[in-house]
């Protein structure tokens, strides 16, 4: 039985799609209901804009990560792994205004998701969130997931594809969102990559990773070879004169 839905949360629309051959309709729509109310609580503790939120009330040093909800210190703990994966090119306490861990939290919060439904018995999963997709037991139909990275100058083109079983895909860019990602070096506007995707096991250090990507650009060659990182593979477009480079090992997953 399969279940497709679309949420609205996180200011954009999150795609979830749950199939199973030993589960039937009611259970499958239990654990994505689940998987959504799962969602708004993320919407509900991190968001910057809600000045109610845990995120919010650690920015304004109202609320200690030590007396934070678990999940949250969770994604905190990961923006420490990543900061220190990626020399600094990610660093969610440089953000203005305090701690704003929303360039891993999409991701980190698709990847919970995906492991939620799987221990409900879905079999094959798939949640986008905005660019942060998180995958699960490939298609439906059979075989691998066919993720399509699109091109920076138009959204209706794919410049490259990507074939994902079980694994994360997680892409940052400015033709979306404009420029909206600052680099915590200079405080200024990210100028390293125009676009960047990776591939790899967890989603919320895909996540992590491509910010940072468009932190660095060719310069992130500091630290994608890390050992740490051998799960991951990098793909990213040159802001400045539109070729594109990639490393890792892109094993399909």
């Amino acid at each position: 039985m399969s279940v497709k839905r679309l949420v609205e949360t996180w200011g954009t629309v999150v795609v979830i799609e749950a199939t199973s051959s030993g589960l039937d309709d009611v259970a499958v729509s239990a654990a994505v209901d689940a998987v959504e109310e799962f969602f708004y609580q993320v919407d509900r503790d991190f968001s910057t804009y809600k000045s109610d939120s845990q995120v919010s009330l650690i920015r304004r040093s109202e609320l200690s990560i030590d007396d934070a909800s678990e999940y949250v210190q969770q994604v905190w703990a990961l923006c420490e792994i990543s900061r220190e994966l990626t020399l600094g090119a990610f660093d969610p306490w440089k953000a203005e205004g305090g701690f704003d861990p929303s360039g891993l939290v999409k991701g980190w919060a698709a990847e919970v998701g995906a492991q939620m439904l799987v221990e409900a018995g879905v079999e094959k999963v798939l949640i986008n969130a905005s660019g942060d997709i998180v995958l699960r037991g490939g298609k439906p139909e059979g075989g691998p997931w066919n993720i399509g990275i699109a091109s920076p100058d138009d959204v209706e083109k794919f410049v490259k594809f990507f074939d994902v079983v079980d694994g994360s895909v997680a892409t940052s860019g400015d033709y979306e969102k404009g420029a909206h990602i600052v680099d915590p070096h200079t405080g200024l506007i990210a100028i390293g990559a125009r676009s960047a995707s990776v591939i790899g096991p967890d989603g919320a250090i895909c996540d992590a990773l491509a910010t940072a990507l468009m932190v660095d650009g060719v310069d992130a060659q500091k630290w994608i070879g890390r050992p740490e990182l051998s799960d991951y593979s990098f793909w990213t477009i040159n802001r400045h004169d539109g070729t594109a480079w990639s490393y890792g090992p892109n094993k399909g997953y």
